[in-house]
C-alpha cells in the first residue's frame, strides 16, 4: 500500500464517521394515465442507493428565488456525500430525487432533494452528489 493509498484510506473512514444521515435516492417512474378509469396511476420508482449520507448546504448556497408555474420557490444547493466505495446498480442522473429519512437534526427528516449533478475522483474521500432543494 503506497503513502497516498493509506492517506486514502484514513481520510474516507474519517468521511464515513462524518455521514450520520440516511438517505433513499430514486429514480421516479414515468406517470401514466389510465384512460378507461380517467386517473392517473403513478409508475414504481426505482431505487439507486438507501444508507448513510452526509447532507450539507453547499459553501457558496445563498438561495436562489424563481417562478415555477404560479408559485415562488427558493433553490437551494446541498452536496451529498455517500461512502466512497458504494455500488450502484446504476448511477445516478440530473432530476433523479433523494429523500432524507433521518438525521439527528430532526429538521432534516423528510427534505427532499433533487439531484443536479455528479462528481467523481479517485483520491476523494467520499462520493458526493450535488443535489437542490425546491422549496
Amino acid at each position: 500500500m503506497s503513502a497516498l493509498d493509506a492517506v486514502l484510506a484514513a481520510g474516507r473512514l474519517a468521511a464515513l464517521e462524518l455521514q450520520r444521515e440516511t438517505i433513499t435516492l430514486y429514480r421516479p417512474g414515468d406517470d401514466g394515465f389510465d384512460w378507461d378509469a380517467g386517473t392517473d396511476s403513478p409508475a414504481a420508482a426505482t431505487v439507486i442507493y438507501s444508507g448513510p449520507a452526509r447532507v450539507k448546504p453547499a459553501a457558496q448556497s445563498r438561495g436562489e428565488e424563481v417562478d415555477a408555474g404560479e408559485a415562488n420557490v427558493t433553490l437551494r444547493e446541498y452536496t451529498v456525500s455517500v461512502p466512497w466505495g458504494t455500488t450502484v446498480s446504476q448511477l445516478p442522473v440530473v432530476g433523479d430525487v433523494m429523500d432524507v429519512s433521518a438525521s439527528p437534526d430532526a429538521r432534516m427528516v423528510g427534505l427532499r432533494l433533487w439531484v443536479t449533478g455528479l462528481q467523481y475522483s479517485s483520491t476523494a474521500t467520499a462520493w458526493r452528489i450535488t443535489v437542490e432543494d425546491r422549496s
